[in-house]
C-alpha cells in the first residue's frame, strides 16, 4: 500500500534539487524534507520505525510490529539538514550516527539499508 501523500511529488523532487544546489529557505527545506520522509515510508512501508525530523514531519516505515500508543520502541530523530544529507547521499548514516547527528533506539531503527534514497526517487 502506498503512502497518503500530502507532498505533490514533482514539487518535492524541485525541492530537493533545489536544497542540493544550496537552497535553504524555510519553503524548500519543509517541502524537501516531508517529500522525503513520505518517499522513505512509500519505499518501506509498514509501522515498527518511526522517523521524526523535526519541526517539518515524522513517519512510520518499515515492517513489522505496528507500534499504537506512548512513545514507539524504534525511534530515528534528527535534523532537517542531516536528514536531507542522508537521504541524498551527502552524508552516511554511520558517520551521522557517531556524532551525535542522528538519534536511533530500538532494535529495529538502523535503517541505513534504505539510505541514500534511490535517485529515481529523487529525480525531477
Amino acid at each position: 500500500m502506498a503512502v497518503r501523500r500530502r507532498t505533490d511529488p514533482a514539487a518535492g523532487r524541485l525541492a530537493v534539487s533545489a536544497w542540493r544546489s544550496g537552497a535553504d529557505d524555510r519553503p524548500t527545506v519543509t517541502t524537501a524534507v516531508r517529500f522525503t520522509l513520505e518517499e522513505i515510508a512509500d519505499v518501506a512501508p509498514g509501522h515498527s520505525v518511526e522517523v521524526r525530523v523535526p519541526p517539518w514531519g515524522a513517519v512510520q516505515c518499515v515492517e513489522g510490529p505496528r507500534h499504537t500508543r506512548g512513545t514507539p520502541p524504534n525511534v530515528v530523530e534528527t535534523d532537517p539538514k542531516t536528514w536531507l544529507e542522508l537521504v541524498t547521499g551527502a552524508t552516511v548514516w554511520a558517520d551521522a550516527v557517531a556524532d551525535g547527528r542522528v538519534s536511533a533506539s530500538g532494535e529495529r531503527s538502523d535503517i541505513s539499508d534504505l539510505l541514500p534514497l534511490q535517485a529515481t526517487h529523487l529525480r525531477s
